[in-house]
């Protein structure tokens, strides 16, 4: 069994701050230049490429066999790699994926419009799985290394909330940009320019992480030991330990949740805003409405974890996200000004009960990585990480496969692009507003029912740990 011993050391690296936060959120930044645009993959390999629903839908699926294979592997690895470096194993192997990123997203987007059916559901099935190898490289490690920055939990969260901004501010740019660069006058997909786009996104990406890698003080180091009976790192029981790890399943089925509607509702939305609204040019804008909660909690998040607790703050504001979406559904939204203005309106409500959740989120991987030495002795980072990123990954290729097919169920047509039928319009409406609704109920389970390190038993496993003594 591998014994783990975590120490801080304080005498040679700097006070934790406003730099250290800047480069982890610099991190997510560069995953959103790469991921952003795959928002956009149903809609190009339906609406441009030509693929049916159904064969989108299943071919999204199989791409999630090599997340099966591809996340638990990268994450064992990375936990097994026990080699010496510079500065930081997880530093290293972000680095590598930042390199495969800046072309790896393009390989998504091949616009081969004439190609035979059979040769374009293997463009997307090939470029989907280099993009995703390089992604998994750069992304499993980099959530890892938030519990290696700093141990104190205010300052995981303020981590975590940095993550966040990174990603808000990623996505934000690209939603507001990207809507404006992709259709055109009659409101259909303008595909040709989406690869190019994603090599200038990949170079963004590239230079952020460089940012993240060159500005990250690692603080906490971990010692490992392995005993002679357990040379070889043992990736069944590490995913054992990580289905029996409480606090991870949770913080893991929230986002499986939010991923299952929010990529479910994707093709819905975007349709909505082309078919039934008829201005797909702002529905990036509109959707810039979620991040309001975000923008609001950021400055109070280290008080509102300290007096309540994020258990606590993130079962109530998934509650409130439930109610929003109750209100989406039943009320008159129409396609006109005052429908649309309902819609924001839901979509604000949503942000405001969402926006805690959004702050503190990824340091409730990073207590969970905590609890599991707590409870059973052991920290497998990597694998830990891993495991919830599989799982997210899984959802976002559930979410919109779904869609899809439900999409196609209630009468969606790809090759008709904007120039659908009202009634299918209408469908897309209520669609989204639905699949909403399941993701944000999925939330307030893994929140307030699984999820269970409420404010006393965080605090009385951070004492255990050693973790409650702030560092200098």
């Amino acid at each position: 069994m591998a014994n783990t011993q975590t120490t801080t050391k304080t005498v040679s690296h700097r006070k934790f701050g406003l730099l250290d936060q800047l480069a982890y959120g610099a991190g997510d930044f560069g995953c959103n230049m790469s991921f952003a645009l795959k928002g956009s993959l149903s809609l190009f390999w339906t609406q441009f490429m030509g693929i049916s629903n159904n064969t989108m839908a299943l071919l999204l699926l199989l791409v999630q066999v090599w997340d099966a294979i591809n996340d638990p592997v990268i994450g064992a690895m990375v936990d097994a790699d026990k080699r010496k470096y510079k500065r930081n194993k997880f530093l290293a192997y972000i680095w590598l994926g930042s390199i495969g990123l800046m072309v790896a997203g393009a390989l998504c987007f091949v616009p081969w419009k004439g190609a035979p059916g059979m040769v374009k559901n293997i463009l997307f099935v090939v470029g989907y799985i280099c993009w995703d190898a390089f992604y998994t490289i750069a992304n499993v490690p980099y959530g890892s290394l938030l519990s290696l920055i700093t141990a104190e939990p205010v300052e995981r969260a303020k981590l975590s909330t940095a993550r966040s901004i990174g990603s808000m501010l990623g996505s934000i740019s690209c939603s507001i940009i990207l809507p404006f660069l992709i259709y055109d006058a009659s409101n259909n997909l303008a595909g040709e320019r989406i690869f190019f786009i994603a090599l200038v996104m990949g170079v963004l990406g590239f230079i952020a992480f460089q940012f993240m890698i060159r500005n990250t003080e690692i603080r906490v180091e971990r010692e490992i030991t392995v005993s002679e009976e357990r040379q070889k790192f043992n990736v069944i029981k590490a995913i054992g330990n990580f289905l029996r790890n409480r606090p991870a399943v949770g913080a893991t089925l929230a986002p499986v949740g939010q991923f299952i509607g929010m990529y479910g509702a994707q093709m819905a939305v975007q349709v909505t805003f082309q078919a039934y609204f008829k201005n797909p040019q702002i529905s990036g804008i509109a959707g810039m409405v979620s991040y309001l909660g975000l923008f609001l909690f950021t400055p109070f998040v280290g008080k509102i974890v300290t007096k309540f607790g994020k258990k606590e703050a993130v079962s109530v504001g998934s509650f409130v996200m439930i109610i929003a979406y109750v209100l989406m559904l039943v009320l008159p939204i129409t396609p006109d000004g005052k429908g649309l203005g309902l819609f924001m309106m839901c979509q604000l409500i949503s942000a405001v009960g969402g926006g805690i959740g959004s702050c503190v989120s990824w340091s409730l991987m990073a207590d969970a990585m905590d609890y599991e030495e707590w409870k059973f002795g052991v920290r497998n980072e990597g694998t830990t990480y891993a495991m919830h990123s599989f799982f997210r990954k899984l959802a976002q290729g559930i979410g919109p496969s779904l869609g899809l097919v439900l999409a196609g169920w209630l009468g969606y047509d790809g090759l008709l692009g904007a120039d659908q039928p009202m009634n299918v319009a209408l469908n897309m409406r209520y669609l989204t507003a639905v699949m909403y609704l399941i993701s944000a109920v999925i939330q307030f389970v893994a929140y307030t029912f699984v999820f269970n390190l409420d404010k006393k038993t965080l605090a009385q496993m951070e004492h255990d740990l050693g973790h409650d003594k702030k560092e200098n």
